[in-house]
Protein backbone atom coordinates (compact mmCIF):
# COMPACT_ATOMS: atom_id res chain seq x y z
CA UNK A 1 0.00 0.00 0.00
CA UNK A 2 1.19 3.65 -0.69
CA UNK A 3 -0.65 5.21 2.01
CA UNK A 4 -1.66 2.23 4.75
CA UNK A 5 -3.05 4.49 7.41
CA UNK A 6 -5.14 6.45 5.03
CA UNK A 7 -5.83 3.02 3.08
CA UNK A 8 -6.95 0.94 6.28
CA UNK A 9 -8.98 3.50 8.18
CA UNK A 10 -11.39 2.36 10.08
CA UNK A 11 -15.04 3.64 8.98
CA UNK A 12 -15.93 5.31 11.82
CA UNK A 13 -12.63 7.78 11.48
CA UNK A 14 -13.73 7.82 7.77
CA UNK A 15 -16.89 9.26 8.49
CA UNK A 16 -15.55 12.25 10.63
CA UNK A 17 -13.21 12.91 7.85
CA UNK A 18 -15.79 13.09 5.17
CA UNK A 19 -18.00 15.27 7.38
CA UNK A 20 -15.35 18.06 8.18
CA UNK A 21 -14.17 17.83 4.54
CA UNK A 22 -17.65 18.18 2.68
CA UNK A 23 -18.54 20.91 5.53
CA UNK A 24 -15.98 22.83 4.90
CA UNK A 25 -16.82 22.77 1.18
CA UNK A 26 -20.43 23.87 1.30
CA UNK A 27 -19.13 26.57 3.68
CA UNK A 28 -16.45 27.68 1.30
CA UNK A 29 -18.88 27.33 -1.97
CA UNK A 30 -21.89 29.57 -0.05
CA UNK A 31 -18.90 31.97 0.48
CA UNK A 32 -17.68 32.07 -3.03
CA UNK A 33 -18.53 35.59 -5.10
CA UNK A 34 -18.41 33.37 -8.61
CA UNK A 35 -22.13 33.55 -10.13
CA UNK A 36 -22.54 29.76 -10.97
CA UNK A 37 -21.60 29.18 -7.23
CA UNK A 38 -23.82 32.03 -6.10
CA UNK A 39 -26.91 30.35 -8.28
CA UNK A 40 -25.79 27.43 -7.35
CA UNK A 41 -25.71 27.23 -3.56
CA UNK A 42 -28.89 29.61 -3.91
CA UNK A 43 -31.64 28.17 -1.33
CA UNK A 44 -28.98 25.38 0.38
CA UNK A 45 -29.66 25.46 4.27
CA UNK A 46 -27.12 24.43 6.82
CA UNK A 47 -25.19 21.50 6.33
CA UNK A 48 -24.01 19.95 9.14
CA UNK A 49 -23.05 16.43 8.06
CA UNK A 50 -21.87 14.19 4.93
CA UNK A 51 -25.76 12.88 5.38
CA UNK A 52 -27.16 16.19 4.63
CA UNK A 53 -25.47 15.41 0.85
CA UNK A 54 -29.23 15.35 -0.30
CA UNK A 55 -30.01 18.97 0.15
CA UNK A 56 -27.47 19.72 -2.43
CA UNK A 57 -28.65 19.92 -6.23
CA UNK A 58 -26.89 17.77 -8.51
CA UNK A 59 -24.09 18.98 -11.37
CA UNK A 60 -24.51 17.52 -15.39
CA UNK A 61 -21.74 17.74 -17.78
CA UNK A 62 -23.59 19.99 -19.59
CA UNK A 63 -22.75 23.14 -16.76
CA UNK A 64 -19.21 23.00 -17.62
CA UNK A 65 -20.16 22.93 -21.41
CA UNK A 66 -22.62 25.98 -20.52
CA UNK A 67 -19.73 27.91 -18.62
CA UNK A 68 -17.26 27.42 -20.73
CA UNK A 69 -14.58 27.96 -20.15
CA UNK A 70 -13.66 29.33 -16.46
CA UNK A 71 -17.11 29.97 -15.19
CA UNK A 72 -17.24 27.17 -12.67
CA UNK A 73 -13.70 27.96 -11.54
CA UNK A 74 -13.77 29.18 -7.02
CA UNK A 75 -10.31 30.57 -7.63
CA UNK A 76 -8.27 32.80 -10.25
CA UNK A 77 -7.01 31.14 -13.44
CA UNK A 78 -3.69 32.62 -12.57
CA UNK A 79 -3.53 30.56 -9.60
CA UNK A 80 -4.22 27.42 -11.30
CA UNK A 81 -1.47 25.38 -12.43
CA UNK A 82 -2.58 23.12 -15.17
CA UNK A 83 -5.25 22.58 -17.03
CA UNK A 84 -6.32 19.89 -19.21
CA UNK A 85 -10.06 19.38 -21.43
CA UNK A 86 -11.93 16.48 -22.46
CA UNK A 87 -13.01 15.53 -25.97
CA UNK A 88 -16.63 16.44 -26.54
CA UNK A 89 -18.77 14.24 -29.84
CA UNK A 90 -20.06 17.93 -30.41
CA UNK A 91 -19.50 21.59 -29.09
CA UNK A 92 -17.34 22.92 -26.85
CA UNK A 93 -14.76 20.75 -24.83
CA UNK A 94 -15.12 20.18 -21.20
CA UNK A 95 -12.47 22.11 -19.59
CA UNK A 96 -10.62 21.62 -16.03
CA UNK A 97 -8.54 23.10 -14.25
CA UNK A 98 -6.38 21.94 -11.22
CA UNK A 99 -3.90 24.19 -8.33
CA UNK A 100 -1.08 22.75 -6.68
CA UNK A 101 -3.06 21.35 -4.45
CA UNK A 102 -5.67 19.49 -7.02
CA UNK A 103 -2.41 18.29 -8.43
CA UNK A 104 -0.83 16.94 -5.30
CA UNK A 105 -4.27 15.23 -5.01
CA UNK A 106 -4.13 13.96 -8.61
CA UNK A 107 -0.83 12.19 -8.09
CA UNK A 108 -1.78 10.80 -4.63
CA UNK A 109 -4.74 8.84 -5.71
CA UNK A 110 -2.97 7.44 -8.22
CA UNK A 111 -0.13 6.48 -7.03
CA UNK A 112 -2.45 4.72 -4.18
CA UNK A 113 -3.48 2.69 -7.96
CA UNK A 114 -0.36 2.19 -8.57
CA UNK A 115 -0.26 0.30 -4.48
CA UNK A 116 -3.29 -1.34 -5.42
CA UNK A 117 -1.70 -3.23 -8.83
CA UNK A 118 0.93 -4.76 -6.71
CA UNK A 119 3.71 -2.37 -8.08
CA UNK A 120 7.40 -1.97 -6.19
CA UNK A 121 8.97 1.08 -5.98
CA UNK A 122 11.79 -0.34 -8.26
CA UNK A 123 9.67 -1.14 -10.71
CA UNK A 124 9.74 -0.10 -14.48
CA UNK A 125 6.20 1.16 -15.60
CA UNK A 126 5.46 1.77 -18.80
CA UNK A 127 2.53 4.52 -19.52
CA UNK A 128 0.71 3.72 -23.10
CA UNK A 129 -2.18 5.98 -22.31
CA UNK A 130 -2.38 9.72 -24.00
CA UNK A 131 -0.84 12.49 -22.99
CA UNK A 132 -1.81 16.18 -23.38
CA UNK A 133 -5.30 17.74 -23.35
CA UNK A 134 -6.46 13.68 -22.09
CA UNK A 135 -5.98 13.22 -18.05
CA UNK A 136 -4.87 9.72 -18.56
CA UNK A 137 -1.48 9.79 -19.40
CA UNK A 138 -0.29 12.97 -16.94
CA UNK A 139 -2.39 11.93 -14.25
CA UNK A 140 -0.66 7.85 -13.85
CA UNK A 141 2.55 9.84 -14.60
CA UNK A 142 2.20 11.93 -11.74
CA UNK A 143 1.31 9.45 -9.33
CA UNK A 144 3.72 6.96 -10.86
CA UNK A 145 6.71 9.36 -10.02
CA UNK A 146 5.39 9.79 -6.83
CA UNK A 147 5.14 6.59 -5.90
CA UNK A 148 8.81 5.76 -6.84
CA UNK A 149 9.02 3.60 -9.85
CA UNK A 150 10.67 4.20 -12.92
CA UNK A 151 8.42 6.00 -15.82
CA UNK A 152 8.40 5.44 -19.66
CA UNK A 153 5.93 8.00 -20.88
CA UNK A 154 5.54 6.15 -24.08
CA UNK A 155 2.25 7.89 -24.36
CA UNK A 156 -0.10 6.03 -27.49
CA UNK A 157 0.46 4.94 -30.98
CA UNK A 158 3.80 3.44 -32.91
CA UNK A 159 2.27 -0.33 -31.39
CA UNK A 160 5.74 -1.63 -33.20
CA UNK A 161 8.30 0.70 -31.06
CA UNK A 162 6.19 -0.15 -27.77
CA UNK A 163 6.61 -3.20 -27.67
CA UNK A 164 10.38 -3.13 -27.95
CA UNK A 165 10.60 -0.59 -25.36
CA UNK A 166 8.75 -3.21 -23.44
CA UNK A 167 10.79 -5.44 -23.88
CA UNK A 168 14.25 -3.99 -24.09
CA UNK A 169 13.96 -1.23 -21.04
CA UNK A 170 12.00 -4.28 -18.82
CA UNK A 171 8.83 -3.24 -17.63
CA UNK A 172 7.13 -5.21 -14.70
CA UNK A 173 3.90 -3.00 -15.32
CA UNK A 174 1.81 -0.83 -17.94
CA UNK A 175 -1.19 1.22 -18.08
CA UNK A 176 -3.33 1.41 -21.43
CA UNK A 177 -6.95 1.31 -22.66
CA UNK A 178 -8.37 -2.78 -22.64
CA UNK A 179 -8.38 -1.97 -26.69
CA UNK A 180 -4.83 -1.12 -26.65
CA UNK A 181 -3.32 -3.44 -24.36
CA UNK A 182 -4.96 -6.37 -26.20
CA UNK A 183 -3.58 -4.73 -29.64
CA UNK A 184 -0.44 -4.40 -28.25
CA UNK A 185 -0.16 -8.24 -27.09
CA UNK A 186 -1.25 -8.65 -30.36
CA UNK A 187 1.87 -6.72 -32.38
CA UNK A 188 4.35 -8.36 -29.45
CA UNK A 189 3.19 -11.62 -30.73
CA UNK A 190 3.95 -10.96 -34.10
CA UNK A 191 6.98 -9.64 -33.90
CA UNK A 192 8.58 -12.68 -31.70
CA UNK A 193 8.71 -10.68 -28.45
CA UNK A 194 6.18 -12.16 -25.88
CA UNK A 195 9.02 -14.28 -24.28
CA UNK A 196 11.40 -10.85 -24.11
CA UNK A 197 8.75 -9.05 -22.24
CA UNK A 198 8.66 -9.48 -18.33
CA UNK A 199 5.41 -7.34 -17.50
CA UNK A 200 3.40 -8.97 -14.51
CA UNK A 201 0.46 -6.48 -13.97
CA UNK A 202 -1.39 -3.87 -16.24
CA UNK A 203 -3.49 -0.90 -15.17
CA UNK A 204 -6.18 -0.73 -17.94
CA UNK A 205 -9.22 1.65 -17.95
CA UNK A 206 -10.28 4.60 -19.81
CA UNK A 207 -13.32 2.44 -21.51
CA UNK A 208 -15.64 0.45 -20.64
CA UNK A 209 -14.64 -3.03 -20.19
CA UNK A 210 -16.00 -6.74 -19.76
CA UNK A 211 -14.91 -9.41 -17.29
CA UNK A 212 -14.52 -11.67 -20.92
CA UNK A 213 -12.42 -8.52 -21.56
CA UNK A 214 -10.25 -9.17 -18.67
CA UNK A 215 -9.82 -12.99 -19.42
CA UNK A 216 -9.03 -12.55 -22.92
CA UNK A 217 -5.88 -9.81 -21.83
CA UNK A 218 -4.79 -11.72 -18.98
CA UNK A 219 -4.14 -14.63 -21.32
CA UNK A 220 -2.39 -12.49 -23.99
CA UNK A 221 0.42 -11.22 -21.52
CA UNK A 222 -0.38 -13.20 -18.65
CA UNK A 223 -0.57 -10.93 -16.27
CA UNK A 224 -2.99 -9.38 -13.65
CA UNK A 225 -5.29 -6.72 -15.59
CA UNK A 226 -7.03 -4.71 -13.00
CA UNK A 227 -9.46 -1.62 -13.98
CA UNK A 228 -8.84 2.28 -12.86
CA UNK A 229 -11.92 4.12 -13.57
CA UNK A 230 -11.78 7.64 -13.70
CA UNK A 231 -13.10 10.70 -14.94
CA UNK A 232 -11.78 14.63 -16.33
CA UNK A 233 -14.81 16.02 -14.43
CA UNK A 234 -13.54 14.69 -11.22
CA UNK A 235 -9.93 14.51 -11.52
CA UNK A 236 -9.42 11.99 -14.24
CA UNK A 237 -7.96 8.24 -13.77
CA UNK A 238 -7.45 7.51 -9.84
CA UNK A 239 -11.04 8.28 -8.84
CA UNK A 240 -10.87 4.56 -8.12
CA UNK A 241 -9.03 1.29 -9.10
CA UNK A 242 -9.08 -2.61 -8.50
CA UNK A 243 -6.39 -3.90 -6.35
CA UNK A 244 -5.31 -7.68 -7.35
CA UNK A 245 -6.65 -9.37 -4.14
CA UNK A 246 -9.99 -7.43 -4.88
CA UNK A 247 -10.86 -7.93 -8.07
CA UNK A 248 -14.19 -6.92 -9.79
CA UNK A 249 -15.06 -4.36 -6.96
CA UNK A 250 -12.90 -1.25 -7.49
CA UNK A 251 -12.32 0.91 -4.40
CA UNK A 252 -13.21 4.42 -4.88
CA UNK A 253 -10.88 6.82 -2.96
CA UNK A 254 -13.92 8.01 -0.69
CA UNK A 255 -11.31 10.31 1.42
CA UNK A 256 -11.18 12.66 -1.71
CA UNK A 257 -14.42 11.46 -3.56
CA UNK A 258 -17.65 11.16 -1.78
CA UNK A 259 -20.06 8.44 -4.02
CA UNK A 260 -23.43 7.83 -4.14
CA UNK A 261 -26.23 5.80 -5.88
CA UNK A 262 -29.13 7.05 -7.54
CA UNK A 263 -32.21 6.19 -9.49
CA UNK A 264 -31.35 7.03 -13.49
CA UNK A 265 -34.68 8.61 -14.00
CA UNK A 266 -36.05 9.61 -10.18
CA UNK A 267 -32.44 11.05 -8.68
CA UNK A 268 -33.40 9.32 -5.73
CA UNK A 269 -30.85 7.06 -3.90
CA UNK A 270 -31.14 3.58 -4.08
CA UNK A 271 -31.04 0.87 -1.69
CA UNK A 272 -27.90 -0.39 -0.74
CA UNK A 273 -26.83 -3.08 -2.74
CA UNK A 274 -28.79 -2.28 -6.51
CA UNK A 275 -27.73 -1.00 -9.28
CA UNK A 276 -27.75 2.97 -10.61
CA UNK A 277 -25.72 6.09 -11.45
CA UNK A 278 -22.94 6.97 -9.56
CA UNK A 279 -23.17 10.86 -8.27
CA UNK A 280 -19.50 12.05 -7.21
CA UNK A 281 -18.76 15.03 -4.74
CA UNK A 282 -15.05 15.68 -4.72
CA UNK A 283 -14.16 16.17 -1.24
CA UNK A 284 -10.55 18.25 -1.35
CA UNK A 285 -10.67 19.76 -4.80
CA UNK A 286 -9.94 23.74 -5.00
CA UNK A 287 -9.78 25.10 -8.33
CA UNK A 288 -12.76 22.77 -9.71
CA UNK A 289 -15.05 21.63 -6.60
CA UNK A 290 -18.33 19.49 -8.26
CA UNK A 291 -20.80 18.39 -6.09
CA UNK A 292 -23.11 15.54 -6.61
CA UNK A 293 -21.49 15.06 -10.27
CA UNK A 294 -23.56 12.93 -12.44
CA UNK A 295 -21.34 10.75 -14.23
CA UNK A 296 -23.98 8.64 -16.13
CA UNK A 297 -21.77 5.49 -15.10
CA UNK A 298 -24.36 2.39 -13.64
CA UNK A 299 -22.53 0.13 -10.93
CA UNK A 300 -23.74 -0.80 -7.48
CA UNK A 301 -21.92 -0.21 -4.24
CA UNK A 302 -20.56 -3.58 -2.78
CA UNK A 303 -20.04 -3.91 1.12
CA UNK A 304 -18.25 -6.74 1.38
CA UNK A 305 -14.67 -6.19 2.59
CA UNK A 306 -11.61 -6.93 0.43
CA UNK A 307 -8.78 -9.40 1.32
CA UNK A 308 -6.55 -6.60 0.84
CA UNK A 309 -7.76 -5.09 4.05
CA UNK A 310 -8.28 -1.53 2.12
CA UNK A 311 -11.42 0.52 3.48
CA UNK A 312 -12.52 2.42 0.85
CA UNK A 313 -16.41 2.04 0.04
CA UNK A 314 -15.91 -0.55 -3.04
CA UNK A 315 -18.35 -0.75 -5.78
CA UNK A 316 -19.00 -3.12 -8.74
CA UNK A 317 -17.32 -2.71 -11.55
CA UNK A 318 -19.08 -0.17 -14.35
CA UNK A 319 -21.61 -2.16 -16.38
CA UNK A 320 -22.04 0.55 -19.01
CA UNK A 321 -23.03 4.32 -19.04
CA UNK A 322 -26.88 5.46 -18.88
CA UNK A 323 -26.67 7.39 -22.14
CA UNK A 324 -24.52 4.27 -24.10
CA UNK A 325 -27.61 2.17 -23.76
CA UNK A 326 -29.04 1.24 -27.02
CA UNK A 327 -32.73 0.52 -27.29
CA UNK A 328 -33.46 -1.33 -30.42
CA UNK A 329 -37.07 -2.41 -31.37
CA UNK A 330 -37.66 -2.12 -27.57
CA UNK A 331 -34.92 -3.95 -26.17
CA UNK A 332 -31.87 -2.30 -23.82
CA UNK A 333 -28.02 -3.07 -24.62
CA UNK A 334 -25.47 -2.13 -23.28
CA UNK A 335 -22.61 -2.69 -25.11
CA UNK A 336 -20.36 -4.60 -22.96
CA UNK A 337 -23.08 -7.18 -22.76
CA UNK A 338 -22.34 -7.56 -26.60
CA UNK A 339 -19.01 -7.82 -25.85
CA UNK A 340 -18.92 -10.36 -23.29
CA UNK A 341 -20.15 -12.44 -25.78
CA UNK A 342 -17.53 -11.90 -28.55
CA UNK A 343 -14.95 -12.53 -25.91
CA UNK A 344 -16.13 -15.53 -24.53
CA UNK A 345 -15.97 -16.99 -28.21
CA UNK A 346 -11.87 -18.52 -28.78
CA UNK A 347 -12.90 -18.40 -32.46
CA UNK A 348 -12.60 -14.57 -32.91
CA UNK A 349 -10.19 -12.19 -31.46
CA UNK A 350 -10.89 -9.31 -29.49
CA UNK A 351 -11.73 -7.35 -32.18
CA UNK A 352 -15.30 -6.40 -32.75
CA UNK A 353 -17.84 -3.34 -33.43
CA UNK A 354 -21.80 -2.73 -33.23
CA UNK A 355 -23.17 -1.79 -36.41
CA UNK A 356 -26.84 0.23 -36.71
CA UNK A 357 -28.25 0.06 -40.02
CA UNK A 358 -30.89 2.97 -40.58
CA UNK A 359 -30.89 2.61 -43.91
CA UNK A 360 -34.56 0.90 -43.71
CA UNK A 361 -37.24 2.43 -42.10
CA UNK A 362 -36.10 0.38 -38.52
CA UNK A 363 -33.05 0.44 -37.16
CA UNK A 364 -31.29 -2.99 -37.78
CA UNK A 365 -28.27 -4.16 -34.94
CA UNK A 366 -25.76 -5.95 -36.11
CA UNK A 367 -22.17 -7.37 -34.86
CA UNK A 368 -18.60 -7.21 -37.10
CA UNK A 369 -15.84 -9.23 -35.27
CA UNK A 370 -12.93 -11.45 -37.20
CA UNK A 371 -11.70 -14.52 -37.01
CA UNK A 372 -8.73 -15.71 -34.10
CA UNK A 373 -6.37 -17.32 -36.79
CA UNK A 374 -6.36 -18.21 -40.72
CA UNK A 375 -7.26 -21.94 -39.51
CA UNK A 376 -10.64 -21.46 -38.10
CA UNK A 377 -11.68 -20.45 -42.03
CA UNK A 378 -13.67 -23.79 -42.25
CA UNK A 379 -15.50 -23.04 -39.39
CA UNK A 380 -16.40 -19.70 -40.13
CA UNK A 381 -20.15 -20.06 -39.63
CA UNK A 382 -20.35 -23.02 -37.15
CA UNK A 383 -18.34 -19.80 -35.66
CA UNK A 384 -21.39 -17.37 -36.19
CA UNK A 385 -23.79 -19.45 -35.45
CA UNK A 386 -22.72 -20.19 -31.90
CA UNK A 387 -22.17 -15.68 -31.94
CA UNK A 388 -26.06 -15.59 -32.60
CA UNK A 389 -27.06 -18.16 -30.03
CA UNK A 390 -25.55 -16.98 -27.41
CA UNK A 391 -26.27 -13.13 -28.41
CA UNK A 392 -29.96 -13.91 -28.48
CA UNK A 393 -29.62 -15.37 -24.96
CA UNK A 394 -28.03 -12.67 -23.58
CA UNK A 395 -30.10 -10.19 -25.04
CA UNK A 396 -33.46 -11.78 -26.04
CA UNK A 397 -33.41 -10.74 -29.39
CA UNK A 398 -32.14 -11.91 -32.55
CA UNK A 399 -28.85 -10.39 -33.74
CA UNK A 400 -26.89 -10.78 -37.01
CA UNK A 401 -22.66 -10.99 -36.81
CA UNK A 402 -20.55 -11.03 -39.66
CA UNK A 403 -17.37 -12.00 -38.95
CA UNK A 404 -14.17 -11.51 -41.41
CA UNK A 405 -10.76 -12.99 -42.01
CA UNK A 406 -8.05 -12.41 -39.26
CA UNK A 407 -7.12 -8.41 -39.40
CA UNK A 408 -9.91 -7.42 -41.20
CA UNK A 409 -11.07 -5.41 -38.47
CA UNK A 410 -9.78 -1.91 -37.62
CA UNK A 411 -7.40 -1.12 -34.62
CA UNK A 412 -7.43 1.83 -32.60
CA UNK A 413 -3.41 3.09 -32.86
CA UNK A 414 -4.44 5.74 -30.27
CA UNK A 415 -7.18 6.55 -27.71
CA UNK A 416 -10.27 4.91 -26.96
CA UNK A 417 -11.48 2.17 -28.90
CA UNK A 418 -15.05 3.12 -30.98
CA UNK A 419 -17.15 0.33 -30.72
CA UNK A 420 -20.62 1.95 -32.09
CA UNK A 421 -20.85 3.02 -35.62
CA UNK A 422 -23.77 3.82 -37.65
CA UNK A 423 -24.65 2.31 -41.56
CA UNK A 424 -26.63 4.99 -43.73
CA UNK A 425 -25.47 3.93 -46.90
CA UNK A 426 -23.79 1.30 -48.98
CA UNK A 427 -20.39 2.16 -48.21
CA UNK A 428 -18.65 0.35 -44.86
CA UNK A 429 -19.41 2.33 -42.19
CA UNK A 430 -16.02 0.89 -39.70
CA UNK A 431 -14.00 2.90 -42.79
Amino acid sequence: MYQPELETMPKADKHRLQNDRFVSLVERLKASEVPYWQAKMTGIGEIRTIDDITKLPFTVKSEMRDTFPYGMLTVPVGACNRIHASSGTSGKPTIVAYTKHDLSVFSEVNARVLGCAGAHPNDVFHIAYGYGLFTGGLGLHGGAELFGVTVVPASGGNTAFQVELLADLGARGFCATPSFSLLLAERAEAAGLMDEIKVEYGVLGAEPWSESMRTKIEEAWGIDALDIYGLSEVIGPGVAMESVEGKGAPFVFDDHFYPEIVDPETGDPVERGQYGELVLTTLTKEALPVIRYRTGDITRFIDEPSPCGRTFQRMDRITGRSDDMLIIRGVNVFPSEIEAVILAEPGVSGQWAIVLDKRGTLVEMYVRCELAQADDIAQRDSIRERLEAALYTRLRSRTSVLIGDPGSMPRPETGKAKRVFEQTDDSDPLL
